[in-house]
C-alpha cells in the first residue's frame, strides 16, 4: 500500500480595502477560499472585512503548521500600522494587490466551495 502525503499550508495573511487605508491579519490554510469569501462578503456590514470592504490582499505569508501561523498572526495582530506597513513594504514595495498572483484570476468569476 502507497500512502500519500498531502503538504499542508498554513498562511497568515493583511489586507486591505482598494483605498489602501484599512489593514486586516488573518490566517487560513486555503487562501483561495478566504479571499473569495472576503471579496463576496464585501459590504457586509456584520463583518470587519465587509464593512470596511477589506478584500485586497498586499501580504502573504505561509507555515508548515497552524500553530506557528497562529502565533505569527497573533503577533502581527499586536503591532501597529507604521509596524505592518514597514512588513508589508518589505515583501510588497509597491503595495501591490496580490490577489490574481495568487489566485490566477481576480475578480473570481464564480463562488467557489471549500
Amino acid at each position: 500500500m502507497i500512502l500519500y502525503y498531502m503538504k499542508r499550508e498554513f498562511y497568515v495573511y493583511i489586507l486591505s480595502n482598494p483605498e489602501r487605508t484599512v489593514l486586516y491579519t488573518g490566517m487560513t490554510n486555503n487562501i483561495t477560499r478566504r479571499l473569495i469569501e472576503h471579496y463576496i462578503n464585501r459590504g457586509d456590514p456584520k463583518t470587519f472585512t465587509g464593512r470596511y470592504y477589506c478584500y485586497c490582499l498586499v501580504y502573504l505569508e505561509s507555515f508548515p503548521s497552524p500553530i506557528e501561523a497562529i502565533q505569527a498572526e497573533k503577533y502581527i495582530k499586536g503591532k501597529n500600522r507604521k509596524w505592518k506597513e514597514s512588513l508589508i513594504k518589505e515583501n510588497n514595495p509597491d503595495f501591490r494587490f496580490l490577489n490574481k498572483d495568487v489566485i490566477g484570476i481576480w475578480p473570481p468569476t464564480t463562488p467557489q466551495s471549500s
